[in-house]
């Protein structure tokens, strides 16, 4: 269906374009931020409205995208509903700063925190439904990057209370990636010519 391959290549296109702004946002900081132990949010309030605030919010895009197609697909509500929740809390984190490192933290930050926890554990769970319900055979994938996922979601948790941040920007970087190319297996699937007349997600179901 067109409109269907023309939305996975779209949000295609955003997942790209989101990667190279975050990459161009982290060249550009102070080399006195630590990506091992800092986080890209650290990185992103040094550069308030820079290009790692927008990297998120064309990645949020990016995932709104997908919601329509994945809908005449056949996917389920719980699912959409989780990914819009992904999507939302990646805006959000976007929008409302965390606080300078080293500093209290103040409401904002908190505001930041868990929308940034929403939209981490959102997205795998959104994944693991889609695969009961295989994008194109994409299943395997799926599930494979959601265990990922939600490992090094626990890892991260650890690291932040218990762990005293030990390599804490190393283990949220890793999930970012991890998350991304479940959304990136998503959108490529999509993009497949065909992929909704073949009715690849049942309609029943989560």
């Amino acid at each position: 269906m067109p409109g269907t391959r023309r939305s996975g290549l779209l949000a295609l296109g955003g997942i790209v374009l989101a990667a190279v702004l975050a990459t161009v946002g982290h060249l550009e900081v102070n080399d006195d931020l630590d990506p091992w132990s800092l986080t890209v949010s650290d990185f992103a309030v040094s550069d308030r409205g820079g290009v790692i605030d927008t990297a998120m919010a064309v990645l949020a895009a990016a995932s709104l995208v997908l919601l329509p197609s994945l809908r005449r697909a056949g996917a389920g509500r719980v699912p959409l509903a989780l990914l819009t929740a992904w999507s939302a809390g990646l805006l959000a984190a976007a929008v409302v700063p965390t606080n300078e490192p080293g500093t209290p933290m103040d409401t904002a930050a908190y505001v930041h925190r868990y929308a940034s926890v929403l939209s981490f554990l959102a997205l795998p769970v959104a994944g693991w439904l889609l695969a009961r319900h295989p994008v194109a055979g994409a299943a395997a994938w799926l599930r494979g990057l959601t265990v990922a996922s939600l490992v090094l979601a626990a890892a991260m948790i650890w690291s932040a209370y218990p762990g005293d941040r030990a390599l804490l920007g190393l283990i949220e970087r890793a999930l970012i990636l991890t998350e991304t190319a479940l959304l990136t297996t998503l959108a490529l699937q999509l993009a497949r010519p065909g992929t909704a007349a073949r009715g690849v997600i049942p309609a029943r179901g989560a």
